[in-house]
This record gives C-alpha cells, sequence and structure tokens, in this order.
C-alpha cells in the first residue's frame, strides 16, 4: 500500500487559488479513475477535482470554504487498497440492502429454492464538468417494477441540462434512495436493484393480492347506493352543486419549485445587474437589401449548401467584423486581477429554443466562418437542443452573445449581459413601417437593434461605432464581401 499526497492541479490560465465547496469522498471510500474527489470554485468557473489512479480515500487535507493554492496538498490516496476497499464498502452496501431480500422470503415461499441476490446500488452518475448536484425531477418507475438493460429510471435536473439517469443492468427496483424534489450529490445513492428474472413470481402475487380487494368493495358498492335513498337525497343534491361554481370562479395557485437551471438563469442575471455598469444604445436598421438578398438566392444556397439559408449568418458575420473593428466590445473585466482581457477570437454565443428552456451553444471562432458555416452550425445546435444532446462544452464559453427575440415577435427591448462578457446584441422582429427615402416616404421593412453594454470597459462612443457597423453590414450584405 503506497499513501500518496495528492496536490491541487491547474485550474487554467490566470487562474493560482480556489476554494474548496464540496467533498464528494469520505474517509475509506473507494475511488476509481475519473472519479470526481471534491469541488472547487475560483472566480471564473467551479471545477470537478478528478482521481487521476484508483484506490482509497485517506483523507482531505484542506476544510469546505478554506481557500488553496494550485499546488498546495489537497488530499491523500492509498493507491494499493483498491481490493480492500471494494470488499469494505460492499459490506454495508448488503448491510443496508437485507432488509429488501427479507421481504422476498417472507412474501413469497418460491424464494427458499433460489437464493437472495444482494441488491445493486445505482449511484447518482456524473454530469458533467462543474456540475455537483442537480434536482431529482422525476422517478419514471416504482418500486417493485421491472427494468431492462439501459432504461430510463429517472431524470435529474441541472442548472445547465436534464440527465436521464439509466438502468446499469436488468432486475427489479428494491428501493428509492432519494425523493421526487430533492438535491441529489453526483456519487450519492439514487436506488437500489434486484438483478435477475426471479422478480416474475414476486411480482405475480402481488397484482393478485391487490386486485382481490377491490372486487370485495367493489361488490358491496351497490348495496351502499340503495339505502341512500330511503335516507335523504335532498340534502346530498346541494352538496355537488356548489363545485360547479367554484371551478369558474375560485381563485386558486399553484407554487412549483424552480427548476435548476432557472436558479442559475436567475443567478446570473441578478449578478449581471449588481456588477455591471449596463446600458443600451438603439439603432434602425432597413432590411430590404438582405431580404431581397434571401430571397433571390435562398433556393440555390439550400441545394448546394443542404441547409436553409437564414439572417443569423449574416447578423453573425456583421458582429464578428464589427467585434475585431472594436476590441474593447469583445474583451472581459478580470475583476479578481483588475486587469482588462482582449481576444484575438470570436466566440459568439446564439440564443436556441430547447424543450426545457433557452440554451446558449458557442459559435468558435466565427472569425474564420463563412455565412454557410454559421448556418450550418446553428442548425446543427438546433437539432441538439431538441433532442436534449447538448454537451455542456458546447455552451461553455464565448465573448459576445446575439439574443433573436425577433423569433417570438419581441419589437423592442434592452437584452441583459451574459457574464463575463461585456455586450450582447438583441435583434427584434422586422416590421413595415414608414421611412424617408430620398426625400419620399415608403414603406420598409425595419428593425430596431439593442447593444447593452458594460460602461465600465465599453464607453458610449465605441457602442454606437460597433452598433452602427453591424446596421451598415446587414443593410448592405456587400460591405461584407468587401471587408467594409
Amino acid at each position: 500500500m503506497a499513501t500518496t499526497t495528492i496536490p491541487l492541479e491547474s485550474l487554467g490560465d490566470s487562474i493560482t487559488t480556489a476554494v474548496v465547496i464540496n467533498w464528494s469522498k469520505q474517509k475509506g471510500d473507494s475511488v476509481k479513475e475519473d472519479d470526481v474527489i471534491a469541488v472547487v470554485e475560483t472566480d471564473k468557473v467551479t471545477m470537478d477535482i478528478r482521481a487521476k489512479t484508483a484506490g482509497v480515500f485517506i483523507e482531505g487535507l484542506v476544510e469546505n470554504g478554506a481557500e488553496i493554492e494550485v499546488g498546495a496538498p489537497l488530499y491523500k490516496l492509498d493507491e494499493g487498497a483498491t481490493a480492500d476497499s471494494s470488499t469494505a464498502v460492499s459490506a454495508p452496501a448488503a448491510a443496508d440492502a437485507s432488509p429488501p431480500p427479507a421481504s422476498p422470503e417472507a412474501a413469497n415461499p418460491s424464494s427458499s429454492s433460489s437464493p437472495p441476490k444482494e441488491p445493486e446500488v445505482v449511484v447518482v452518475p456524473a454530469m458533467g464538468e462543474s456540475i455537483t448536484q442537480g434536482m431529482l425531477a422525476k422517478w419514471l418507475v416504482r418500486v417493485g417494477d421491472s427494468v431492462t438493460n439501459d432504461a430510463v429510471v429517472a431524470s435529474i435536473e441541472t442548472d445547465k441540462v436534464t440527465v436521464d439517469v439509466r438502468s446499469p443492468n436488468a432486475g427489479k427496483v428494491s428501493e428509492f434512495f432519494a425523493e421526487e424534489g430533492a438535491e441529489v450529490t453526483v456519487g450519492d445513492p439514487l436506488f437500489s436493484l434486484v438483478q435477475g428474472a426471479s422478480i416474475a413470481p414476486s411480482s405475480t402475487p402481488e397484482t393478485t393480492s391487490t386486485p382481490s380487494p377491490s372486487p370485495q368493495q367493489s361488490a358491496p358498492a351497490p348495496p351502499s347506493p340503495s339505502p341512500a335513498p330511503p335516507q335523504a337525497v335532498a340534502p346530498k343534491s346541494p352538496a355537488p352543486s356548489p363545485s360547479p361554481v367554484p371551478a369558474g370562479s375560485v381563485r386558486g395557485e399553484t407554487r412549483v419549485k424552480m427548476s435548476r437551471m432557472r436558479q442559475r438563469i436567475a443567478q446570473r442575471l441578478k449578478e449581471a445587474q449588481n456588477t455591471a455598469a449596463m446600458l443600451t444604445t438603439f439603432q434602425e436598421l432597413d432590411m430590404t437589401n438582405l431580404m431581397s438578398l434571401r430571397a433571390r438566392y435562398k433556393e440555390e444556397f439550400e441545394k448546394l449548401h443542404g441547409i436553409k439559408l437564414g439572417f443569423m449568418g449574416a447578423f453573425v458575420k456583421a458582429s464578428t467584423a464589427a467585434l475585431l473593428e472594436i476590441p474593447s466590445v469583445n474583451a472581459v473585466i478580470d475583476d479578481s486581477t483588475r486587469e482588462v482581457v482582449y481576444h484575438s477570437y470570436c466566440d459568439v454565443s446564439v440564443a436556441v429554443a430547447s424543450p426545457t428552456g433557452l440554451v446558449v451553444p458557442v459559435l468558435r471562432d466565427t472569425q474564420n466562418m463563412n455565412i454557410a458555416d454559421v448556418e450550418r452550425n446553428i442548425a446543427l445546435y438546433g437539432k441538439k437542443a431538441k433532442e436534449g444532446t447538448l454537451a455542456l462544452e458546447e455552451m461553455a464559453g464565448g465573448t459576445f452573445t446575439i439574443s433573436n427575440g425577433g423569433v417570438f415577435g419581441s419589437l423592442y427591448g434592452t437584452p441583459i449581459i451574459n457574464p463575463p462578457q461585456s455586450a450582447i446584441l438583441g435583434i427584434h422582429a422586422t416590421k413595415m413601417r414608414a421611412v424617408v427615402v430620398d426625400g419620399k416616404v415608403e414603406a420598409r421593412p425595419m428593425m430596431y437593434l439593442a447593444l447593452t453594454y458594460d460602461h465600465r470597459l465599453v464607453d458610449g462612443r465605441e457602442a454606437v461605432t460597433f452598433l452602427k457597423s453591424v446596421a451598415n453590414k446587414v443593410e448592405d450584405p456587400v460591405r461584407m464581401l468587401l471587408d467594409l
């Protein structure tokens, strides 16, 4: 056996310290390679600390809430006690699981012929980097139900995605360790599973025993209404009469627990309001040329590239060109070091609708993309969002955000910055309005653009110049072709 002291690994550029917010392993716990040992929080991200080798967790060298420097000792691991730890862990698991096998023996006499099997404890699975907790949204089976291999047993909701928990083997669910709506931590026991097909006989008596009383109760049901008429039918008639009245007039309310995603969105939006000095500037945009360009080439574009030509490609390309012209809009403030970080690349976050809410996947290096690349990636992200298969890595980062409220009919709005970014562009619905063109009043398809920016970093002159540049490029798409 070899006890090794594991230091805090590097957490990224410019990050030198972190705060331990949670230990996922306790003294004596078995550790597999890539298991989450602890969760640390920096000024930028929350990260999982994972085991590089298997072994037994000896002790954590830092308390929860304490700050630790990169390279300092974090925990001790016994790398030579894997076998002992597995037996040690299996013992309490068997002790905890002893009640479930006892009940089948008492309920099913045939269990004497087949020895009871030890239940397998299924834990909360890893749900991605920086995610250590979630809310048990729903159990999709009940205790005693049979499940097949890879069947979805429960769904866990995090602040970013909803994760399906699947059965590792076929068998019968014997026990739940958490209730719906409860917070669960990665690695904690979630439910137990009895493997094998011996569950069939036990389920049969249960189904036969349950319905047996119901027919007996349904049989006396006819006699009960017969004595009812001699008693007083008149007093019972007014009782149902009030029920239709409250149905239409009673003022009720329903309380629903906020999802982890909604809680996180609320927290980040409030952080943006409390931290950034947000200011919004507006600009009118004539969509005539872009709409005629799309109408002229959309069929040829779709035939060549296999995707539809939309408007987002033009807005992403126009924003990217403007970001390179005004670098401060593409920069961020590092509050920990009081430095401004300028990016030589453009990672544009684009809001996409999903069944669980709006998600914001990131288009990486848009300065190297053409409009077809942008439309192709947006279409791919939209498909993944509907299927619920967006990876966390695809939603992390971003130096600038585009919010398209126009798809929902929004005419005018002030978007909120997505921290730590310094600006967000809001595009809205296109409406026919009367405008003056060359001294004449004409009906033109017009759109309002809104740019919310952090006034601590971006000056008004730069913000207006940026927004005007985006408008000019979209109004006359040839300017983007000529890099104007």
